[in-house]
């Protein structure tokens, strides 16, 4: 299978947590998100995230925001740039390797199959808020 992806090319994944700031105003990390979404325009960053992402995203703001807000964010994710890339099987089998490997840490599964995306690609930078990203070693992008 050829990914869309260039090896190496400056890319992030946007993860659940982004998300859920940047559309909830109330959200603690609401305005970090908005500074770093300005930072990744403005240094020609290109985002992706994963089909399980967007799944977990949507159920986040299905429970936390409503029907609304979720339906919201599948359509923004529509209209964006955004690429979504397909976790695969073997990235199933490799998240379960490093749940396994880091039975220490707290990671979800979706963020499990997320490093194993991010490794099978290459990618190195995550926007992010959950802590579980830099305890695995990706580097985590702040507003600047």
């Amino acid at each position: 299978m050829t990914s869309r992806f260039v090896r190496g090319a400056r890319l992030v994944l946007v993860d659940t947590s982004a998300y859920f700031a940047l559309t909830d105003r109330r959200e603690t990390d609401h305005a970090a998100a908005q500074a770093i979404f300005v930072r990744l325009a403005r240094e020609h960053w290109r985002a992706f995230t994963t089909n399980f992402v967007v799944a977990e995203a949507h159920a986040l703001q299905l429970n936390r925001l409503g029907r609304y807000h979720a339906a919201q964010f599948l359509s923004q994710i529509d209209r964006s740039a955004t690429m979504i890339e397909r976790v695969t099987q073997d990235d199933e089998t490799q998240a379960r390797a490093i749940l396994r490997q880091y039975d220490d840490h707290d990671f979800s599964y979706t963020d499990a199959t997320s490093f194993a995306v991010m490794q099978r690609l290459d990618i190195r930078a995550a926007f992010t808020f959950d802590r579980n990203f830099a305890e695995y070693g990706i580097n985590v992008l702040a507003p600047r």
